[in-house]
């Protein structure tokens, strides 16, 4: 696989979502969980896809229950939870595995285009992200901790 235009994910209503139907749109690909220190990120996730998408940004939620177990519900217990509390409204896709042998396709590239510290390739928490460009490449991996507000100048020049 050479670019995320090669995958396809499951959308949090069970319809197949090939990526190249963002063939040219800068991406932000998060794995997310319900029930994590991190989960108002969410908010901030949703505000970048308020401010950025009209420009061609699309924000895409995978939830894993892969840490701490901080995932547990079904796809739409997760869908209700993400809309009521974060009001969120770019795409959530069907709940997925990031790490190991059941490691989604789409994680196992990605992790191996844009490595974490020390050229780890396992994700470590909840709310890893990645900007990937227009081109379907990775631009850059981000850690857990950094918030979505941070991001903006690198979404800035992916839509540049």
């Amino acid at each position: 696989m050479s670019s995320i235009y090669d995958f396809q994910a499951q959308s949090i209503d069970g319809q197949p979502v090939p990526l190249s139907k963002y063939r040219g749109q800068p991406m932000l690909i998060v794995n997310t969980a319900s029930a994590c220190g991190f989960t108002p990120q969410f908010a901030g996730l949703e505000q970048l896809h308020q401010t950025y998408g009209d420009r061609g940004l699309v924000v895409l939620g995978f939830p894993c229950n892969q840490f701490g177990s901080q995932d547990p519900g079904s796809d739409s217990e997760i869908a209700t939870f993400c809309q009521r509390n974060y009001g969120v409204s770019f795409p959530m896709m069907s709940k997925i595995e990031v790490n190991g042998a059941e490691a989604h396709p789409l994680y196992r590239w990605l992790t191996a285009e844009a490595p974490g510290l020390l050229g780890s390739k396992a994700i470590k928490w909840n709310f890893t992200k990645f900007l990937v460009g227009r081109d379907g490449r990775v631009i850059r991996r981000y850690a857990p901790q950094d918030a979505p507000q941070k991001l903006a100048g690198d979404i800035e020049a992916a839509l540049a």
